[in-house]
Parts: structure tokens; sequence; C-alpha cells
């Protein structure tokens, strides 16, 4: 129909006519775009939201004072706050690509003979055994979770336990009693690196339990990172900590040209002035977490692993974890189906927020009738 077909289809209309047609036209338009659901993704663990104005404007005015000259390489400003805000001198503190480049690092400095070997937990975080096989050492996957199922698998060829709490996929925590346990029974030469990535999301203990026992333990580092809680993956910023003695190690893990400074520049400003966003974002996935895994546990084909992470990990009786992925995303709810991550008759599934939990909830339902 053309512009002026449009128009004369109302010639000789009473304009009551017309506006009842218009209206009518007006609401079929909006049945339409209402019927339209986005797809929600629910398969990825960092946050879902745009980055707080005040970081972008710090990234901003960065860019345009100083990319012409060369960046500070030690992250000199930033280690200072971050040693500021943990309590630690500056010189345990480094910064890095994101916690993957700092871990990464310290398993290549640390593992230098062929028969070295990386313990971790299974299914945990898939990089930990590609940390092993760069310097030709060995990974070991251990099944199970925690201090006890580390510890079977320690030999003499252990150098390296790779530990993430809260756990990628399953989501469990190993409580600082647990953890000081570990580290005491470890024989001296094995350094544990505690992949904290997801650490802000936990309330079943204090953000820094692991923290108090650098003091007591050199062979631990802790990770930290800006990409979950701080929703800051595409800066690429993580900080790694360590107790007395570690400085040497620390400053091995930093990268050669240093972190670049727009990044340093987001993660500064992020700490300095969205702090208390970075709270209430955390208290809404815990309540969301709460209320997602007490629905899970009321539907009887579902077994979900108690969860201190953004997100839970579930499976559905009779069904793998590929097929109900893909009845899920059929819903417009896309999930991480468990098989890349270590168990393929699970899913992994992000906590967001009540509207997020409940287009979960109803697509769940469906993908199990």
């Amino acid at each position: 129909m053309g512009f002026l077909d449009y128009y004369k289809q109302f010639e000789g209309m009473p304009e009551e006519e017309v506006n009842a047609r218009l209206r009518e036209q007006a609401a079929e338009r909006k049945r339409k775009a209402l019927s339209v659901v986005d797809p929600i993704d629910l398969s990825i663990t960092t946050w879902p939201e745009y980055p707080h104005p005040t970081v972008v404007n710090a990234i901003t005015y960065t860019a345009r004072r100083g990319l012409h000259r060369y960046l500070d390489r030690s992250a000199g400003e930033l280690r200072s706050e971050l040693a500021h805000r943990h309590g630690l001198p500056e010189e345990r503190v480094v910064v890095g690509d994101g916690a993957a480049q700092l871990l990464s690092s310290a398993a290549y400095a640390l593992m230098d003979q062929p028969l070295d070997e990386l313990v971790t937990p299974w299914p945990s975080y898939g990089l930990y055994p590609v940390m092993a096989h760069r310097p030709r050492a060995h990974a070991v996957p251990v099944p199970g979770y925690g201090a006890d199922a580390v510890l079977s698998a320690v030999n003499e060829h252990t150098r390296v336990v790779a530990l993430c709490s809260p756990n990628d996929p399953t989501g469990e925590i190993v409580p600082a009693a647990e953890l000081r346990r570990m580290l005491e029974a470890l024989p001296e030469r094995v350094v544990v690196l505690l992949d904290e990535a997801l650490a802000d999301f936990s309330d079943a203990q204090p953000l820094d339990a692991a923290l108090e026992l650098l003091d007591d333990f050199p062979r631990l580092l802790c990770f930290r990172s800006f990409s979950k809680a701080w929703g800051l993956a595409g800066l690429r910023v993580g900080y790694a900590l360590g107790g007395p003695d570690s400085e040497p190690l620390l400053e091995q893990l930093a990268p050669e040209l240093g972190v670049n400074e727009l990044a340093q520049a987001g993660a500064l400003e992020a700490l300095r002035s969205t702090g208390h966003l970075v709270e209430r974002r955390v208290e809404r996935v815990r309540g969301e977490r709460a209320r997602l895994l007490m629905e899970l546990r009321s539907r009887e084909r579902v077994v979900v692993t108690p969860s201190q992470a953004n997100f839970v990990w579930l499976e559905a009786a009779g069904i793998d974890g590929a097929e109900l992925a893909r009845r899920l995303d059929r819903a417009g709810v896309r999930v991480a189906s468990g098989g890349s991550l270590g168990d393929p008759k699970r899913i992994r599934a992000a906590v967001h927020d009540g509207a997020a939990t409940d287009r979960f909830l109803r697509a769940l339902d469906g993908a199990l009738a």
C-alpha cells in the first residue's frame, strides 16, 4: 500500500470509525511487539550490566590525557589502593591482566621440571589443567572438592595446588578452617594458588577470611578479579596477594610491559566510587540465589549443588546437560552445558535478578514437562 493509498482508505468514513480502526491497528502492533521476547543469557559468570558512568569517564579522561606516553608498568596507584584496602604492604600485591594471567604466570614460575604436577579438584575452572601444560608439567584433576580430595592426590611430584573458591562451576567453597588444615598438611614445597574471583558472592564466611592465613602460610597466594562482581571483564584486571617473603615470586607474575593504563584507571575508579553499587549487586545475587536454590530443591527431578557463587550447578533426572540446555535455549534462556565444564549431566545457570530467576524457572518447568 502506497502513502496516498493509506489515507484514501479513510475517505468517506466517519471520524469515530477512523479512530476506532487506528486504535485497533495500534493495539495489534503492540500485541505483536509484546509477544517478542529477547533471549536471556545465563551461560556466563560475568556481570551482565553496563559499567557505571564514573568508571567510563575515568577511562575516557585517561585516554585523552595520556595515550601518547608509556604506562605505569608497576600500576603503582592501583597497587597502593589495593594494599590499603586489604591491609597489606604494597610489595605483597601484584596487578595483572586478569586473575587468569596471574594464575598462569604463577604455575609457569613454580613448575620447572617435567615430572612436576598441578593438583586441582574436578570439575573446576578449565584453565587449571592448561596452566600445567604450558611449562610441560602434568595436571592431576581429582574427583571431588575440598581439602581431603586435594590431599589424597598429593605425592612427591606435586608442586602446585590450584583451588577455586567459590568453585566454577559447582559453586562450592573451601572454608578458611578447612583451607588451614590443608595448608598444615601439605609439604613445604607445595604452593597453593587460591582463585577467589567469585569470592564477593559468598555469604558463608567473611570476604577476606582466606587472606588472614597469608601471614601464617607464605606458600599461599590469593587471586582476585574485577571481572565478576565488579562487572569490568573487558578491562582484564586482576591482582594477587601473598604473605611474608612472597615478594620475589609475586614480582615474577606481573606482565612484562605492565597492565594497560586504561584498565588501571577503570579499576582504580571502581574501587574508589562504586563499592556501594557492588555491595548492592552482591546482596541481590545472594537473595535470588537463595530463592532459586529453594525452588530447584522443590522439584523432584532436579538435583542442585549448594552454591556460594553467582550461578547454580544442576542436573535433571533423565535428561543430559546438553539436551536440557537445548530445551532451555528453545525457550529463550541460554545456559552453559556441563560437558565442557567437567560433567555432561549438568548445566550451569547464572543468577541475576528476580525477573531472570522467574524466566529460568518457567523455562526449566517447560523443559522438564
